[in-house]
This record gives structure tokens, C-alpha cells and sequence, in this order.
């Protein structure tokens, strides 16, 4: 665990740091990164030992009350903010909250506008499904010479303007393991294989929890079975309310163990109180 200062100055200790995770080039180490999408998501993955997380921007406060010294980064998507000043804004206002790293798919001058003022960009190569009309749907990349070198003269201009880190997306395996070591990027490798620094899967591929009529893509393993314990709840959930529903209407339920009665003698006196009653006339 290392001692630090948060981006607002606060005392803080991480598991990682940028440059840990910076030092991971050529170092043969390899750590997990997930998605946890709320807090009991959350809660699994540091009780599973997952080394770097990566929320949305509305979930950090929440990480740093469970998770207060993992790696954690947060972002922006494509269409969120209209300037480069909102997005900027947007930016500090995370680092504030405690995040350790800002993703953005914007501009390169974006990107250079967050990285001189020191914040830690990370960004995305290969497959990015935001802009999926360009490419002709979802698919590989790199599979062709052009094309991967298409990625690789990406990657050194997003180096050129400061980017920390990026998320390499359903590149092929041998073109990552290729350039990996020629930038000082950290790549999260996502469908990638095993050449990334990090290998980063989402929580819900990895526990089982999308069904094959979702069609999952190539990358997306399951090493649980919740979806499973998902349909046993909805399963019970449904038959419990059904159960609900027809006590009810056959005026059974509430049941006279569920109800609440008066105290010994009350009712009586109520019941003779509530008969001499008359209203007070003004």
C-alpha cells in the first residue's frame, strides 16, 4: 500500500499508483481490472482481490467510502459534454472526488488540454463501439497489416499529447504483444489477449450474468454462473407476490399473527368512548 496525496491534497494510501502501474511495462506482471457497477458489485470485487476498478463518474464517492485505496479511474462519454471547457470541468471535479485517472473518447487536443493541467487521461484503441457506424458494425481490429498499423500510429499520437493509459478493445492479439513495448501507454487489455499491462473484463461477463440470447462477445468469458441465481430469484420473487396477490384477494391475508391489537380492557374503553362521541360544534 503506498502513501499518498489525493488530486485535492487530501492524505490517502493506494494499492497502485500511475506510476506502478506505468512500471508494469516489461515487467512480465499482469493485474485484474473490472467495472463494478454499484456497491454490492463493488464490495465483491475488493472481497475477490480485483486490483484497479473503473466506474462512472456518479459511483466514486461511493468507491472511496468501500474501496478508499483502489485504483480507480472514471470518465465521460463521447456525447456527454458539448466543449472541451465542459469536459475539463468535468474532469476536475472527479479528480476532486478522488478518482485517480479521467477517460475520454474526445479529441487529441482534448486530451492535451486535461494531461498539461496533470491530470492522468486515459483513452481507447481498437474496437470502440461508440463509433462502431465507422467501421461497419462491431468487430476485430488490426487483423490486417494497414489496419494495425493504423493502430500503432494512433497510440504514439495519443503518447505525443500526453494520454497515461487506454483501453486496447478487441485488437488482435499479436498486434498488441507488437506494440505494446514501443510506447509508454499502459494498455487495459480488453479482448486483446494477454499482452496488455492490465487485463480488463466486465463484472457482468465475468460472473455469468449475460445470457447467450444477449450475445456476448468472443471476449466475454464467464467464470460464474449468477445469471442462474438471477433467474432463481426473479423466479421466487414472482411466485411470492403471486402468492401475495391471492391472499389477498381471497381475504385472507393480512393474517391475524401479522396484525396488531390493543392492549388488554382498551378496546372496550375505546369502543364506549367512541360511541359518546359528538362532534364540537364553533
Amino acid at each position: 500500500m503506498k502513501r499518498i496525496y489525493d488530486f485535492s491534497r487530501n492524505p490517502a494510501e493506494r494499492n497502485y499508483t500511475v506510476s506502478d502501474l506505468q512500471a508494469l511495462k516489461g515487467s512480465g506482471r499482469k493485474l485484474s481490472m473490472a467495472n463494478p457497477a454499484d456497491n454490492d458489485q463493488l464490495r465483491a470485487c475488493v472481497d475477490a482481490g480485483i486490483d484497479l476498478f473503473v466506474v462512472g463518474s456518479d459511483q466514486i464517492e461511493d468507491v472511496r467510502r468501500i474501496a478508499p485505496a483502489h485504483f480507480t479511474g472514471v470518465g465521460s462519454t463521447w456525447a456527454q459534454f458539448g466543449s472541451n471547457e465542459e469536459i475539463l470541468a468535468h474532469a476536475f471535479e472527479a479528480m476532486r472526488k478522488g478518482a485517480d485517472m479521467y477517460y475520454t473518447l474526445r479529441s487529441l487536443e482534448a486530451m492535451e488540454m486535461m494531461a498539461r493541467e496533470g491530470i492522468p487521461v486515459q483513452s481507447h484503441i481498437g474496437l470502440i463501439p461508440t463509433f462502431s457506424h465507422y467501421c461497419g458494425g462491431l468487430r476485430g481490429w488490426g487483423r490486417k497489416a494497414d489496419e494495425a498499423m493504423k493502430i500503432f500510429e494512433t497510440l504514439k499520437r495519443m503518447e505525443d499529447v500526453g494520454v497515461f493509459a487506454v483501453e486496447a478493445e478487441c485488437i488482435a492479439e499479436d498486434v498488441l504483444e507488437a506494440v505494446n513495448n514501443k510506447t509508454s501507454i499502459v494498455t487495459f487489455s480488453l479482448g486483446s489477449g494477454m499482452a496488455g499491462d492490465v487485463i480488463f473484463s466486465f463484472v457482468a461477463d465475468i460472473c455469468g450474468e449475460t445470457s447467450e440470447e444477449d450475445k456476448p462477445p468472443k471476449h466475454a468469458h464467464a467464470f460464474g454462473n449468477v445469471g442462474r441465481l438471477h433467474k432463481l430469484i426473479h423466479e421466487e420473487r414472482v411466485a411470492a407476490l403471486g402468492r401475495f396477490h391471492a391472499e389477498v384477494t381471497a381475504k385472507n391475508f393480512p393474517y391475524p399473527e401479522t396484525n396488531i391489537g390493543m392492549l388488554p380492557g382498551e378496546r372496550e374503553k375505546f369502543l364506549e368512548a367512541l360511541d359518546k362521541w359528538q362532534p364540537v360544534h364553533q
